[in-house]
């Protein structure tokens, strides 16, 4: 390794692996799948954080997988499950997410619930969220089960703890994580115009650990990619409006 370019540890015939991870292998039974990678320069550098590629990836295939399912006239869990018959892990993790949610039950008054389902680093993960949207816009999420299957665990705790972080990175990144550019200098300087999620903003977080005997699967960075979509899909059960861009921005969801 010694020598070689960065480059060529991700780039393979001509394509960015860490940009289409999460979207190539596809889970879903869908018969003719597309997956297209365009490069779009813009002069900014950028590199890896938390859950790489399939960050963006996850909360793109899984907010399209939910207007799909809208589109068919579906139940979104109920959708996703009748495609992942050949992904039982998926499958699995899908199923006790949203048993454990309370899936197809009532919500509180003004409150939506959206569902997404990710594989990364070997482990799988689905994610419930429940959300509220105010009349100027602001997001609040209430409450996000998870359901993960890393394999045959050695600690538990560690797990949950894991999942709780990557579920507040998440959701920091979701509803804060925007870097702007002016004259060819980042804006933001620190915490005051850079937000992070704070103590009182954190939903209530269960977590559930599949019982599995499979290998070990990684739980530092998997419990990042489902909350973006989960929130998304939410915020449409909510109010009927599409996330198809993050951060999520008031302006987006303000009722006039």
């Amino acid at each position: 390794m010694v020598g070689t370019p960065f480059e060529t540890l991700i780039v393979k015939d001509g394509v960015d692996g860490t940009a289409v991870e999460g979207a190539a292998e596809l889970p879903y039974e869908v018969p003719n799948l597309l997956v297209d990678w365009q490069p779009a320069p813009g002069g900014v550098p950028t590199h890896f954080w938390r859950s790489v590629g399939h960050s963006h990836n996850a909360f793109v295939v899984e907010s399209f997988m939910d207007e799909l399912a809208h589109a068919a006239g579906e139940d979104p869990y109920e959708f996703r499950r009748r495609l992942l018959t050949k992904h039982p892990r998926h499958k699995g993790v899908l199923e006790l997410a949203a048993m454990t949610a309370g899936w197809g039950t009532p919500v509180p008054r003004g409150r939506g619930r959206g569902i997404a389902v990710h594989e990364s680093f070997g482990s799988f993960i689905a994610q419930v969220a429940e959300v509220s949207v105010s009349p100027p816009g602001s997001v609040r999420v209430h409450r996000v089960v998870c359901a993960v299957d890393c394999g045959m665990v050695v600690n538990p705790d560690t797990v949950v703890a894991q999942m709780e972080s990557g579920i507040i990175f998440g959701l920091t990144a979701a509803l804060y994580g925007e870097i702007t550019v002016r004259g060819g200098r980042v804006q933001q300087s620190n915490f005051h115009d850079y937000p992070m999620l704070r103590i009182h903003e954190v939903p209530e977080i269960e977590v559930h650990i599949m019982p599995s005997m499979e290998k070990h699967g990684g739980v530092g960075e998997p419990g990042v990619p489902p909350i973006a979509p989960a929130v998304a899909n939410a915020i449409f059960a909510a109010t009927g409006r599409r996330i198809r861009r993050l951060p999520i921005r008031a302006g987006e969801l303000r009722q006039s």
